[in-house]
């Protein structure tokens, strides 16, 4: 039975300037899909990763991530869609047709490529447990507003109870597959197994997964995480 991860890598990353896929871009010469595949291949519980690259680069792609798969595992490439929940359907997709033993299925993104390969190990002995659905979170450290319209405060929301969310968010194969034939949306896969009805539970998160946007998170990355957290 395998522990599929799915990385929704088509974005083209406009944000950080590089004039590439954001999943191509270099921290220290090393790109930020490879970090992330290299860290879940190394939590030692994922079999395949499924990347839906940028339809232009998917050769590039291919060939970036051709050895980074240890004996036994593979990294499947195929091109994604315009959307992230496009592409993660589509790899979803994949998986179930040509991984047909699927039973995990994490979605991880590949601008958390500093995310320890612990966090996937808690991730997938969470589902594998039992739970149809769970994700790494950390605390709120900072007071959060809810405003209206026009920006002004309406409430304080007690951030004792309150998570960010990161990836990899784990789920089993056949919730995650429900969920995208159910026809609604939302902002994350989490979100949209939770339309459902299905309870989502936690793990803790760590703070090296943090997803790299702007050129100000990239220079972090390359002066804190890049000198090998794993």
């Amino acid at each position: 039975m395998s522990v599929v991860a799915l990385v929704p890598a088509a974005g083209r990353g406009e944000r950080l300037g590089f004039g590439m896929p954001k999943a191509l871009v270099p921290v220290d010469g090393v790109p930020l899909l490879t970090r992330a595949v290299r860290g879940l291949f190394a939590s030692g519980c994922v079999h395949h990763v499924v990347i839906a690259a940028p339809p232009s680069d998917v050769d590039q792609v291919r060939t970036v991530t051709a050895s980074l798969a240890p004996a036994g595992g593979a990294v499947h490439v195929l091109a994604g869609g315009a959307e992230r929940t496009d592409s993660v359907r589509l790899a979803l997709a994949h998986a179930l047709a040509e991984i047909p033993d699927t039973r995990v299925v994490l979605v991880h993104d590949a601008a958390r490529a500093f995310t320890p390969p612990s966090v996937v190990r808690d991730v997938v002995a969470a589902v594998e447990s039992g739970h149809d659905a769970v994700i790494p979170v950390l605390p709120v450290a900072d007071t959060v507003k809810q405003v209206d319209e026009v920006g002004v405060v309406v409430a304080t929301p007690d951030r004792a109870v309150l998570r960010i969310v990161q990836t990899p968010q784990g789920f089993n194969a056949r919730v995650l597959e429900n969920a995208y034939r159910s026809g609604l949306s939302a902002t994350d896969d989490a979100a949209l197994v939770e339309l459902l009805g299905v309870p989502v539970a936690t793990v803790p998160g760590h703070p090296h997964a943090m997803k790299i946007t702007t050129p100000f998170d990239l220079a972090v990355a390359s002066a804190v995480l890049s000198g090998g957290t794993r």
